[in-house]
Order: structure tokens, then C-alpha cells, then sequence
């Protein structure tokens, strides 16, 4: 009698358990920029779907793609590549081709963005865009009394040990700029031939006194301006608000010779276990109401237009949606690179010369 006890408790246990396992909240697992998880909006998701969101950070567009080629695919459902690298991401099969049909505010988003063949191959969509933005400079008022004009600021003697560049191709793409070699096409930026990289990698070296350290995060960079490290950077408008809110003395320019920017992209991973709750993290981060909350924390230009309802006129204007195709003009935004390996190897040269 006691076994026959004994066997039915364990039984009860079991199933008990089971109960329990089966009942266990389902987690979403992100790959992306900093500012794209934040409890502001994710919060309100995860309440929605009743599920945890686990979010990671990548730093550059190559940590993401080499994190994905690196078998690690299957450990995240959602990223956020760049226009950079979000052409070869879907090229390669890491991410889902997508059903539109599953996003009904895909037809929100601005024509321009959806337009572009970035995240299109043999006439699948791959990605939605999520927000898109600048390279900035980001300058500590306190040093400057007017915004800096130019990129040549950057080599000017008098900060040296005071600059901060990202250490990411950005930096290479920027001295391309400095150099001319984006006239007359911008796009040159992204083939430049050997030539060209050389003189980029010699005019980088000389910059190198100058360089207080390359920053890889967006908390990285406000750091180095809060500890009054650096007073000037190639930056984020993230880094801008975050320092805006500290009641840092920070100021924001696109310079005479333009910047390099990106449209952010969401994606569900090919290999993700969660597609449906994917899909509907897409749609939710979409939704003009979401976008307004992402603008408030990264201050990042929204993909859905109709965000603009629920903000002020300052806000508008901060964001440039007032002016959004001029705004536009003074961005080459990234491309897919065909010699992205090529400048890779001239900006780890720069980083290793002494």
C-alpha cells in the first residue's frame, strides 16, 4: 500500500512539473544597436505577448555577421543589421524570407526606405526598416564656441589626444571624405580601389596622435566626454541625448562635407525557434506609437513617418522630420560593400601601426 502511495505521488509530481515546464514564459532573443531593447518599449511587448525579451549588443556590423557565420545564429531571433551588411545577411540565408502579410504596418513605413533593394533578393523582403540616422560629429561646447565646419578638425594638433573615432569602418569612410573621394558619386566611398585605401590608411596614421582611444560601444563614447577624456568624436545621436540628459555641454553637427548613415533593419533569423513571436515583435516595434518611444530614447529618425502624430513640434524639428529629404541629402548611407574584407584589412592595419 505505502509503494502504491509512493508511485502515485511521484506521478503526481511528475505531472506537476510538467505543468509547470509547459507553462514557461517564452523568451525572444535579439541581436542589435544599443537603444533598440530599452525596458521603455520593450516593456510594453513583453506584457502584450507574455514573454521575456533577452537582448544583446553588438558593437560594429561585422561583431554582428561574424556572430552569425560563427554558429551563433541560432542562439538569437531577432537582429538589427545596418544597410551595410543587411544585403549579404539575406544573401547568405541568415535571415527568413518575410511574409508581409504577417506585418500590417509594413505599409506605414516610409516609400523611400521600403523601396530600396537593401533587404530584397530574388524578390523576397528579408528586413523592415526600423529607424535611420547619421554618423555625426559630437563636440563638447565647452571647447568649441561654434559647431566645427569640417572633418579636418579631427587632425587639427591642437586635440591631439582629445578626438575619439569609431572603431568601425566608418572612420575609413569618413576619411574618404576628407580626402574628395566622394566627388562627384558618394558611392565611391563604399569601392574605393587600392589606390585610394592607401592614401586613406596614410591619412588615418596621421591622425593617430590625436586619437584618445577608438570607442566600440555608444556608453563608451559618453564616458570618454563625461570624463572629459575627449572633446571632440565621429558619434551617434544616441551619445548625444544620453549626454543631453547628464546636462553635459554637448553639441551635434553634420559638417561641409557631409557624414556617412544607416538604416537600421530588423530581421528574423533563419534558424530562430520563435518566428511567430518574432513576427509579431516586427510589427509591434513598427507601430507608430513604438517608434515614438525609440525616438525618445535614441533620438534615431523613425521608419514610420506617422510617428510624428504623437510628437511636439520641437520634436519634429529635433528629428528633422520637417525637412526629412534635405536632412536626407547631407547622408550617404551605407551600402553593401563588394571589398568590405579589403577595408577591413586597411583599418586593422591602422589600429596595429604604433
Amino acid at each position: 500500500m505505502k509503494k502504491r502511495y509512493l508511485a502515485l505521488l511521484l506521478i503526481l509530481v511528475t505531472a506537476a512539473l510538467l505543468v509547470s515546464c509547459s507553462k514557461k514564459t517564452p523568451t525572444l532573443s535579439l541581436l542589435v544597436w544599443e537603444g533598440y531593447a530599452d525596458p521603455s518599449f520593450v516593456q510594453g511587448f513583453e506584457e502584450q505577448c507574455k514573454c521575456k525579451v533577452s537582448a544583446s549588443y553588438m558593437g560594429t556590423s561585422d561583431e554582428l555577421v561574424a556572430k552569425l557565420r560563427g554558429g551563433s545564429a541560432g542562439n538569437y531571433d531577432v537582429i538589427s543589421p545596418s544597410s551595410d551588411v543587411a544585403t549579404s545577411i539575406a544573401k547568405a540565408g541568415l535571415a527568413e524570407p518575410l511574409d508581409l502579410a504577417k506585418i500590417p504596418s509594413y505599409s506605414e513605413l516610409s516609400p523611400k526606405l521600403t523601396s530600396l533593394p537593401l533587404v530584397k533578393v530574388d524578390g523576397k523582403t528579408y528586413g523592415v526598416p526600423f529607424t535611420w540616422g547619421p554618423n555625426p560629429i559630437i563636440y563638447d561646447t565647452a571647447a568649441f564656441a561654434q559647431p566645427p565646419e569640417s572633418w579636418n578638425v579631427f587632425w587639427d594638433p591642437k586635440y591631439r589626444g582629445k578626438v575619439s573615432v569609431w572603431d568601425e569602418l566608418s572612420t575609413v569612410y569618413m576619411t574618404a571624405q576628407v580626402l574628395g573621394f566622394d566627388k562627384p558619386d558618394p558611392d565611391q566611398i563604399y569601392n574605393l580601389n587600392d589606390q585610394q585605401l592607401d592614401a586613406v590608411k596614410k591619412k588615418l596614421l596621421e591622425l593617430k596622435p590625436n586619437i584618445r582611444k577608438m570607442w566600440s560601444t555608444g556608453g563608451e563614447l559618453t564616458n570618454l566626454f563625461q570624463s572629459h577624456e575627449v572633446v571632440i568624436a565621429m558619434g551617434w545621436p544616441l551619445n548625444t541625448a544620453e549626454l543631453r540628459k547628464l546636462d553635459f555641454p554637448v553639441g551635434e553637427t553634420i559638417p561641409k562635407e557631409n557624414t556617412t548613415g544607416w538604416i537600421d533593419h530588423l530581421m528574423v533569423t533563419s534558424s530562430s525557434e520563435n518566428k511567430d513571436l518574432a513576427y509579431k515583435f516586427l510589427e509591434y516595434m513598427i507601430q507608430a506609437k513604438t517608434q515614438k518611444l525609440v525616438t525618445d530614447k535614441t533620438h534615431y529618425v523613425p521608419a514610420n513617418a506617422h510617428a510624428s502624430q504623437y510628437m511636439t513640434a520641437d520634436e519634429k524639428q529635433v528629428l528633422h522630420l520637417d525637412d526629412v529629404d534635405n536632412y536626407q541629402k547631407r547622408i550617404y548611407f551605407w551600402q553593401d560593400m563588394p571589398r568590405r574584407a579589403k577595408y577591413n584589412e586597411i583599418w586593422n592595419e591602422v589600429k596595429a601601426a604604433q
